[in-house]
């Protein structure tokens, strides 16, 4: 595995770490000013739209896993196939949700060296 492999695992990592804690911060600074957000059943969307998403899950917990399945670097530009599973429970009462599927990434490195994302298609569904 190669350095930025392992730099773009840990992007993967500290997403998932941060959403589970609730850090809006954190999550932010992994992607890029101009990253595009493309779900099912919605416009493709920015980071403001996103922030404003995060933040009205707040009284939500959120729980995840994720499996990469494929990285592939590019130069300054990387693709990851990634596998993951979501479940948001109401802080206060009522039944977990939980959505699964695939994600396919677009990353940058950045002149510091850092990976952030880009582009990210989020094709996961609600699960059983």
């Amino acid at each position: 595995m190669t350095d930025d492999e392992r730099a773009i695992r840990e992007v993967v990592e500290t997403w998932i770490a941060a959403s589970k804690a609730g850090d809006l911060a954190k999550v932010l600074s992994l992607m890029a000013d101009d990253v595009i957000f493309m779900v099912c059943g919605q416009e493709p969307f920015g980071k403001a739209a996103f922030a404003r998403g995060f933040a009205a899950s707040s009284s939500m917990q959120i729980d995840g896993t994720s499996t990469v399945q494929e990285i592939q670097v590019l130069g300054d530009w990387a693709y990851l196939r990634n596998h993951l599973t979501v479940t948001v429970t109401p802080r206060d009462s009522g039944e977990p949700t939980r959505r699964a599927g695939y994600t396919l990434t677009i990353l940058r490195k950045q002149p510091g060296g850092n990976w952030v994302l880009v582009r990210d298609a989020n094709l996961m569904t609600t699960a059983r």
